[in-house]
């Protein structure tokens, strides 16, 4: 390893090139600013390389091989129809390969220096880049941590074997015949789900009452229904206690109202969250940074830390952990840093699950409103009532507007149902501009088409809709 002792110069040093910091590291290049961005593995960070998109290819894998061995109410059947797992993690690699390339060639489109391997602060202006070869040293005028996160490991399961995180299962080369799933939200049930759709045995423990605890229930309830459906065994209030592991299997032993029961399987995925990446060598006691007791980095609205020329984005500071989120930031903390009056405000963040059918929702619950002492109104319209969702053979679903009865102004919606991921834009712009139910009612939308349903729903929540009884 070579390390070079004179500090070469740099506007802004950028540590991490998932989301968050490769978006904040192009905005800050367009703002004139001299960019080095360094991350230890593929520019995209987990998003693009282990997480967001291959998780998505997959699940897109599964629903095409479900829709085509179930059509027949649509009068189509198919014979013969077999999944090629290997092919199927080939073409995930190359959806990967495409985005990943886009970024790398982003970032040399703007004149941003790119280094692959680690970094380390040295003091509040300087750190250490290095990997095997080299270790040079940047003297910064700001700095912007986006270090991401990754998944927490449990004491009486290890990761390793057949015991995996996300990024291993996401890897496997052939679909398991058999998996239990520890942790029922959204990257278990996703997951779950996905490998049920090819075939797999799975078993989901689950700590709380439901599974998606963080969704309303009668969304999660249309949820668990598909994975009944789907012969995929579900336990709530469940507790994983330890495992034991053969080269062929592995046991969960786990209770549930204090009664202990045991589970075999070829796989156990453990998804009980994710963990900042903020220990470690990068050194942040070391400049004396301020992180809560969670290990996230306190940072203010422009996404100061407590050392004011250094910034912190993404899954290492408060707020959930989402990439649209941490790309927000990302370009928050880069126009601060170029002059402009920029600050975060977290009024409306989405949030998707890819379960099936797909949740989406954004701003106030109506039990977070009426906690507030909100007057609220609430209109509720379901997808079977819709005509270009009867045309797709869809019958579960609602979407679920959440507004101020005094004001008429929309404080959050739900949905739950094919392509909610898409439908949820539109309600997070009127969110965001302050737009009335009448705003949204008033709006026409193509006919037929699902975006009809919103409008549909805004009608209910004025007391006049026109295709639900009153």
């Amino acid at each position: 390893m070579v390390v070079g002792d004179a500090s070469l110069d740099i506007d802004v040093l950028v540590i991490g090139a998932g989301p968050g910091g490769y978006v904040a590291a192009i905005r800050a290049a367009q703002l004139g600013k001299s960019v080095l961005i360094v991350d230890k593995s593929e520019v995209g960070g987990v998003c693009l390389n282990r997480g967001c998109i291959p998780s998505k290819a997959l699940i897109s894998a599964a629903h095409h091989y479900e829709a085509m061995t179930h059509a027949n109410d649509m009068g189509i059947s198919a014979e013969g129809v077999k999944v090629d797992f290997a092919k199927v993690q080939a073409w995930k690699g190359t959806v990967v390969k495409k985005l990943t390339g886009g970024v790398s060639g982003l970032l040399k489109g703007n004149k941003i220096q790119v280094f692959n391997g680690e970094a380390m602060f040295i003091n509040s202006n300087e750190a250490r880049v290095f990997n095997d070869q080299e270790a040079p040293r940047y003297r910064f005028q700001h700095c912007i941590i986006a270090t991401g996160s990754r998944p927490i490991e449990l004491k009486p399961f290890p990761f390793g074997g057949r015991i995996l995180s996300s990024t291993e299962a996401l890897e496997l080369t052939e679909i398991p015949k058999s998996m239990v799933v520890i942790g029922g939200g959204y990257i278990g049930i996703e997951l779950g789900q996905t490998f049920a759709k090819f075939g797999t045995e799975v078993t989901i423990l689950e700590g709380s009452k439901s599974i998606l605890p963080a969704s309303e229930r009668d969304m999660s309830r249309l949820v668990e229904k598909n994975l009944n459906r789907l012969k995929v065994t579900i336990h709530t209030e469940a507790l994983a206690q330890s495992s034991a592991q053969t080269d062929k299997d592995v046991t969960v032993t786990f209770t549930v109202n204090g009664e202990e029961k045991k589970v075999t399987a070829e796989y156990c995925l453990v998804t009980v969250g994710r963990r900042p990446n903020t220990d470690g060598e990068l050194g942040l006691d070391l400049i004396g940074m301020k992180v809560t007791d969670r290990a996230l980095v306190e940072v203010d609205n422009q996404c100061r830390t407590s050392i004011p020329h250094i910034y912190a984005i993404g899954d290492i500071v408060a707020g959930p952990a989402l990439a649209h989120k941490a790309s927000y930031e990302g370009k928050v903390a880069a126009e601060v840093i170029g002059g402009l009056p920029s600050i975060v405000d977290y009024k409306v963040i989405p949030a998707v699950v890819f379960s099936d059918p797909e949740i989406a929702y954004v701003g106030m619950s109506e039990s977070e409103a009426k906690a507030e002492g909100i007057n609220v109104a609430i209109g509720k319209f379901p997808y079977v009532a819709n005509g270009r969702a009867l045309s797709m053979n869809i019958s579960d679903g609602f979407v679920k507007l959440i507004a101020n009865k005094d004001t008429g102004i929309l404080l959050g919606a739900q949905i739950i149902g094919p392509e909610a991921s898409n439908l949820i834009s539109e309600m997070c712009l009127a969110i965001e501009m302050g737009a009335t139910l009448e705003d949204v009612a008033l709006t026409i939308h193509a006919h037929p088409t699902l975006g009809e349903i919103t409008m549909e729903a805004a009608e209910v929540a004025l007391g006049h809709p026109i295709h639900s009884m009153k």
